[in-house]
């Protein structure tokens, strides 16, 4: 039981206690870097001047920390974020791509608009849709209409020397299942060898059905491989496999120098796999004038892509987004200048100056792209209070729980990030949530050589777990209300007590 406490001691305690529970005060300033994020840069041996980082209330307001935050910095796969945020503004949350299917004489035409998720199992459905239309028999040519873009040649091993990698894979009108494929191999060892399996079958390609078997441990399984793709209608694995390894899947940017290649061979294995038949040939091409429309496709709602992309750090779908934003699509074939101008106008109308953003093709994976924390921050504030703001944050990992964000774990299920990673850069930037519903904008990147490894993360990791302590603390309130927010806070902290009779007799109230 406490002692019983002089009304004296009553009077003068509410407001020193009314001054305490005021908590919403940060322990250091928002320029400072807190002891245990120092700790953990300590730890992790990376200077304080690598991490910038910025935090502060999702509905708006001044930052909580912010560190060197008009710094612009590689933001690796955090971009994404500006991109989406200027999808969902501009194109809206019910946008769609379409992928019509028009006649010309005895041709038919297969349009592109840029789909991001003309996945292999949709361009069936797509064909499908346009044999029940059209009819199952060209007279004519298949054309493969990829003018919607008006784009350089891309090469996939300019980034980082790995053309194979998906995630390498540039922008194209007629983007069909990534313009990749999915090799299985399940070891057979009583045959001695591997059973090779395609998930997406391509005309005129003939893959290796089987491959020897090896012993020794599973390191580094596709060197031993030994694949060569110098002709890409006829593909070698001249090595051996592991059979320790067990079943493995292999994703491949499919190397054919073509530029409509990938897409004609998919196209083509579909039409015929589902009974189809085509007189010429499928070859690329533009829609003539007068042609008529049989059939049109409609991608997944803008919403269902950005999910794609953010969740699983999809980069090509990040430029096909990015590319769908330059002004006058489909009559003006699209160009990444005019849609970096696009988003460079719309961050510039919501708190960011020209300087503090620069972006290439708004994926993150590219050296030239920078931000600063604070226009992301800010950008973040301003999306928050936008009607597709659901849209965005459905859009994003659950910290800890889920796809790229599973290693948040500072917090689990209370977090809604986006991460990124590249040699030197490590990132995260979304929303924090509170358990009273106050929520904040978060972003944190490290430019370090170090970046990357698990002490890296940890630092981050830190400033989540920073964010949530803030949350943590009652919130500020203004000088209007500030009296009897104060007075509820403190009658609801203490012991109920009540000093109606008099100095002395603080006594327990009878309730």
């Amino acid at each position: 039981m406490l002692p019983a406490l002089s009304g004296t001691w009553c009077r003068a305690a509410v407001p020193m206690l009314l001054l305490a529970l005021a908590g919403g005060g940060r322990a250091a300033p928002p320029d400072e870097a807190p002891p245990a994020l120092r700790a953990a840069l300590e730890r992790a041996r990376i200077e304080p001047g690598a991490l910038s980082a910025w935090v502060a209330p999702a509905e708006g307001g001044e930052p909580r920390l912010a560190l060197r935050p008009a710094e612009a910095v590689a933001p690796a796969s955090v971009m994404k974020l500006v991109t989406t945020v200027a999808a969902l503004e501009r194109l809206g949350p019910v946008f769609q791509w379409h992928t019509p299917m028009l006649a010309a004489g005895p041709d038919r035409i297969l349009r592109g608009s840029g789909d991001p998720r003309l996945t292999g199992e949709r361009l069936t459905l797509l064909l499908r849709q346009a044999m029940d239309a059209g009819g199952a028999t060209i007279d004519g040519d298949l054309i493969l209409d990829r003018g919607a873009y008006a784009l350089p040649a891309h090469d996939p091993a300019a980034f980082d020397g790995q053309p194979l990698r998906p995630y390498n894979v540039g922008p194209d009108a007629l983007m069909i299942a990534n313009r990749s494929v999915v090799l299985t191999l399940r070891p057979e060892p009583a045959r001695g060898v591997a059973r090779v399996a395609v998930d997406l079958p391509l005309a005129g390609v003939q893959w290796p059905e089987t491959v020897p078997l090896a012993g020794g441990d599973c390191q580094d399984w596709r060197a031993q491989l030994a694949p060569d793709f110098s002709d890409p209608s006829r593909p070698r694995l001249a090595g051996r496999f592991p059979a320790a390894c067990g079943e493995r899947g292999w994703p491949i940017a499919f190397p054919d120098p073509a530029p409509a290649g990938f897409a004609a061979r998919a196209v083509e294995a579909q039409w015929r796999a589902l009974g189809g038949r085509i007189g010429g040939r499928v070859r690329e091409g533009r829609t003539p004038a007068g042609a008529t429309v049989l059939s049109d496709w409609s991608s997944p709602a803008l919403p269902e892509v950005l999910r794609d992309m953010n969740k699983h750090s999809n980069n090509m779908i990040a430029q096909q987004v990015l590319l769908a934003l330059a002004p006058g699509q489909p009559a003006q074939p699209a160009t990444f200048e005019a849609a970096r101008a696009e988003v460079q106008s719309l961050v510039r109308a919501h708190g960011c100056r020209e300087d503090e953003l620069a972006i290439d093709n708004g994926s993150g994976l590219s050296r030239q792209e920078r931000i600063t924390p604070r226009c992301l921050g800010r950008l973040l504030q301003w999306a928050w209070s936008r009607p597709w703001m659901p849209e965005l944050l459905s859009s994003l990992p659950v910290a800890g729980i889920e796809t790229t964000a599973r290693r948040a774990v500072a917090a689990s299920g209370r977090a809604h990030l986006k991460t990124g990673s590249l040699d030197g850069v490590a990132a995260l930037a979304g929303y924090v949530h509170g358990e009273d519903g106050r929520r904040h904008a978060l972003v944190a990147i490290l430019n370090h050589p170090k970046a990357g490894g698990a002490e890296s993360r940890a630092v981050l990791d830190e400033v989540v777990r920073w964010a949530l302590d803030d949350l943590a603390r009652p919130p500020a309130v203004g000088a209007d209300d500030q009296n009897g927010l104060l007075r509820a806070r403190f009658s609801a902290a203490l012991p109920t007590r009540d000093c109606q009779f008099g100095p002395g007799t603080c006594a327990p109230a009878h309730r």
